[in-house]
């Protein structure tokens, strides 16, 4: 069985892509804000012109978080019967932290998942 002489061992996508952090190297920060990506990872030097998460992460989230959500809110309407201002004060805030904090995560996994797979845009051979 041949060493493998990887200067960078893999690191976990979704692990890295949760905390976000560099897909190579799992230390430097792959997010510049919010949801921006970093031009490079400050660790590793790393460039991030490869990182197209395009709408993947927020076709994830509206299914997941829509779910979590619609299903509380029936939950409360069927048990509780409340006003509709109840149903806006509790769930309008509840599913802004939800997708922002999930939509983060989702792009990380996904810009990781790239990388480690070496997920390119398709090209038609000449």
């Amino acid at each position: 069985m041949s060493e493998d002489s990887a200067h960078y061992p893999p690191v976990d996508p979704v692990r890295t892509g949760i905390k976000g952090c560099c897909p190579r190297c799992g230390q430097g920060k792959l997010f510049d804000g919010l949801l921006g990506v970093k031009p490079h990872c400050a660790s590793c030097g790393l460039d991030y012109s490869f990182a197209d998460a395009g709408d993947g992460p927020a076709v994830f989230v509206i299914l997941i978080v829509g779910f979590i959500v619609i299903g509380m809110v029936l939950w409360l309407q069927v048990n509780y019967g409340p006003p509709i201002w109840v149903h806006i004060l509790l769930f309008g805030p509840l599913t802004i932290v939800l997708s922002l904090l999930t939509l983060r995560w989702f792009k990380g996994i996904l810009i990781a998942m790239q990388y480690r797979h070496n997920a390119r845009e398709g090209r038609l051979s000449d």
